[in-house]
């Protein structure tokens, strides 16, 4: 994503719960909790009218934090790019559970676990062992697991995860979308596991572009970095749109 600053000042942070933002409080991280640390970074940093590009759960977040501000009365941010956003329903989320786990457990991964555990990598060098068992921990996410090599680790704490998705209920995000007015691009991989369908019903809501990206799953950045930036670029570099309230 550090293309994204080739031309642009770019801020990321680590959202509360991963990274280097990890935390031992025991008092639950929901949606909300998430969404007001953004308004807090936006705040701090002094952003202003910033444009949000949210990858995954981020795009997730960055719709919710939209939302928020709407109901407070406030302006949301002059862009939203999202990218390959985690579902928007509870119904489409369990549909992408189900597909995840399917893909993982296919002969492919399951032969390439199989090739890595009789690898003796283990005890050779336990570094590289533990970095492979994390790229085949998410190889479902990609059109062709094989891609899955030389990917950055992440750490997310499991109970913030499942407080997180917990305190979204049974949600649907779409009707409250409608309600968002701003400039706003979603773009989706064909062969994402979270369904297209998602970001397409999102598009529809928000009267947004919706580009799908071919022979993607769910990591454009490595799998299709072209056709992403190609989509991303313009979009961020376009004058907001002139009906945003």
């Amino acid at each position: 994503m550090l293309e994204l600053a080739r031309d642009r000042e770019v801020f990321f942070y680590d959202q509360r719960g991963g990274g280097r933002s990890k935390t031992d409080s025991q008092e639950p991280i929901t949606w909300r909790t998430q969404v007001d640390d953004l308004e807090h970074v936006i705040g701090e940093l002094a952003l202003g009218d910033a444009s949000i590009a949210g990858y995954s759960w981020g795009g997730l977040l960055a719709l919710l934090h939209a939302g928020e501000r709407v109901r407070r009365g406030s302006s949301p941010a002059s862009r939203l790019a999202l990218i390959d956003p985690a579902p928007l329903t509870r119904q489409y989320r369990i549909a992408f559970e189900s597909e995840f786990a399917r893909r993982q457990s296919g002969p492919e991964i399951q032969a390439m676990r199989a090739e890595l555990a009789s690898s003796g990598l283990r005890e050779r060098d336990p570094d590289a062992y533990r970095q492979r068992a994390f790229e085949l921990s998410v190889a479902g996410y990609f059109a062709d697991p094989r891609a899955a090599h030389n990917l950055t680790p992440f750490r997310v704490i499991g109970r913030v995860q499942q407080s997180i998705w917990e305190s979204l209920g049974d949600y649907d995000l779409v009707p409250e979308l409608r309600e968002v007015r701003t400039s706003v691009l979603f773009v989706h991989g064909r062969e994402d596991p979270i369904p297209l369908a998602s970001s397409d019903e999102g598009a529809r809501a928000m009267g947004a572009p919706l580009v799908v990206l071919e022979r993607c799953g769910h990591v454009p950045y490595v799998e299709q970095p072209a056709a992403l930036f190609a989509a991303l670029d313009p979009f961020l570099n376009a004058a907001p749109s002139p009906d945003r309230e």
